[in-house]
């Protein structure tokens, strides 16, 4: 017995009239990390269901291994299902494998050596030890075994759900979103385990700490000339083949664009040269009898070539590279920069239960990181200086100061109007006409026409921040920015967090944008 690969050929599927995964093929064989990034919609999580063997593809085939771990949102267990149950499940083939090798008499040689052979590739007499340090690892040592499932927070079963899978150690792991839930010690321990798996893993991920940490290949499901595309490596280095490969579209397309134009004019003009009646020059008159069938049969043939060659190239040239996802800096550049001096001053602020903070000044051109743990207080502190949420002690503004809040849910009071319509309501027409909406690249075309209350949570974010990034304020607040962002959009979002005028303050949990922040950090 050995780790098999997991296979997928020519996957198609489609929703309604949308066609999410059009021939899609993967090879993950084992040892190898495969992440899968790309915006919202993309086909990331179709894409692992139809590995998984949840959703059937119409077209295509997956060969899977037998033993397949897939991190599903919601656990196989009722309610009543306690931890120790859920435990023991994922325990149960690796305590029956050492079970049956310490008495092996039942056993025929076969069975006896298939049994051993995947004790040890499962790593079975270390399993319950495994178990504990699992449980320790993401932050569930603490959980009481006896506790029933319905008990927990949504993290805790996120977490317990990873866990089982972490234990049983199949030989190919799927993994939708894993880090979600996790602090930065208990995505370091994942980020452990994973690479010490022996078999392959494919796994969807906005967290690009956690993409960087583990993957040795990286699925771009987003449009490409040839489709989706496979780079070896890294984020890192991900980061540096996307950019590569994104000019070299770009410079093809603008080659075929002059070129188609200097065939149209080409033919165009040798056309008319070679068209019948028209008016010799003074130049042709002496030899045309000698030379004009000649010189006529020359014109013809460049027209023929010429014409072939514009009918093929109109028909195989490249397509115009999608517009990338991001803000428009030369939006933010023209919007009048905050006077000089302190926005807002903290002092002594308190949200009982919520809130403590001695002292905080914000500059007009301060650009401020809040971390903390979950609870800490982040979205609290943001809410305060907004001016939405009431604390005890000081909290001073200037005076007239325009303040936008990106809060983690983005409501709207009209859900029936379109993304269009929403803003040039909110914007007002002459601010909606100079900064138009497709020009900021954060909602897709084919979204503008819907109303904002079929929107996903990520698409009414983008909206949100396309309204502040339309008409930015002196002091921007951003709370949790890069959540429902793609990795790309998030790099592009972060880079445009320089080119803004006034304030910033964002706080975060992504390790990615921690460690690159060159502003203020201010934990909590």
């Amino acid at each position: 017995m050995s780790f098999s690969p997991l296979l997928a050929h020519d996957l198609v599927r489609t929703f309604g009239t949308r066609r999410v995964l059009d021939g899609v093929s993967l090879t993950a064989a084992p040892g190898h990390r495969i992440g899968l990034i790309g915006e919202n919609g993309a086909g990331k999580s179709t894409l692992l269901r139809l590995l998984a063997g949840v959703d059937e593809p119409e077209t295509g085939t997956v060969e899977r291994p037998a033993d397949l771990g897939y991190l599903h949102q919601e656990m196989p267990f009722d309610a009543g299902a306690t931890v120790a149950d859920v435990i023991d499940d994922a325990l149960r083939e690796a305590r029956e494998d050492v079970a049956a090798l310490e008495s092996p008499d039942a056993l025929s040689l076969a069975e006896y050596g298939e049994r051993l052979e995947r004790a040890q590739l499962h790593d079975a007499w270390d399993a319950d030890r495994r178990a504990g340090l699992v449980l320790d690892g993401l932050g569930l040592g603490g959980v009481a075994h006896e506790r029933t499932l319905g008990t927990l927070s949504g993290g805790q079963r996120g977490r317990l759900a990873l866990a089982a899978l972490l234990i049983r150690r199949p030989s190919a792991l799927l993994l939708d979103e894993p880090t979600n839930h996790l602090d930065d010690d208990a995505a370091a321990f994942l980020e452990a385990q994973l690479r010490d798996l022996p078999g392959a893993v494919v796994l969807a991920s906005h967290d690009r700490a956690f993409l960087d940490a583990v993957c040795t290949d990286l699925v771009d499901l987003d449009p490409a000339v040839d489709g989706p595309t496979r780079y070896g490596g890294n984020y890192t280095d991900y980061q540096a083949a996307k950019r590569a490969e994104r000019e070299r579209w770009q410079r093809r397309f603008e080659e075929e664009q002059e070129e188609l134009h200097d065939l149209r004019r080409a033919v165009a003009v040798t056309a008319h040269q070679v068209a019948p009646g028209r008016e010799r020059r003074d130049s042709e008159k002496m030899g045309y009898g000698h030379t004009a069938g000649r010189v006529q049969q020359q014109i013809s043939r460049r027209v023929r070539n010429a014409t072939r060659r514009l009918d093929d190239l109109t028909r195989t040239q490249v397509r115009k590279p999608p517009a990338p996802l991001r803000f428009n800096a030369a939006a933010l550049a023209a919007a009048p920069s905050a006077v000089d001096g302190l926005l807002v001053s903290l002092r002594d602020v308190s949200v009982p239960g919520r809130l403590t903070l001695p002292l905080l000044d914000l500059a007009a051109t301060d650009r401020l990181l809040v971390t903390g743990a979950n609870g800490a207080g982040k979205s609290t502190l943001l809410a305060v200086l907004a001016g939405r949420l009431a604390a005890t002690g000081t909290v001073q503004r200037r005076r007239g100061l325009t303040v936008g809040l990106l809060a983690q849910d983005t409501v709207f009071d009209r859900p029936d109007l379109t993304v269009a319509a929403t803003y040039e309501q909110t914007l007002g027409p002459d601010r909606a006409e100079a900064v138009p909406l497709r020009s900021l690249g954060l909602l897709a075309p084919r979204d503008l026409a819907r109303p904002v209350g079929e929107l996903s949570v990520g698409q009414r974010r983008r909206l949100g921040l396309a309204l502040l990034v339309a008409n930015p304020p002196e002091l921007l607040l951003l709370d949790e920015p890069t959540n429902h962002l793609s990795p790309r959009l998030a790099d592009e979002l972060e880079e445009a967090l320089g080119t803004g005028p006034g304030a910033t303050v964002v706080a975060s949990h992504d390790r990615w944008l921690r460690a690159r922040w060159a502003g203020r950090s201010l934990r909590l």
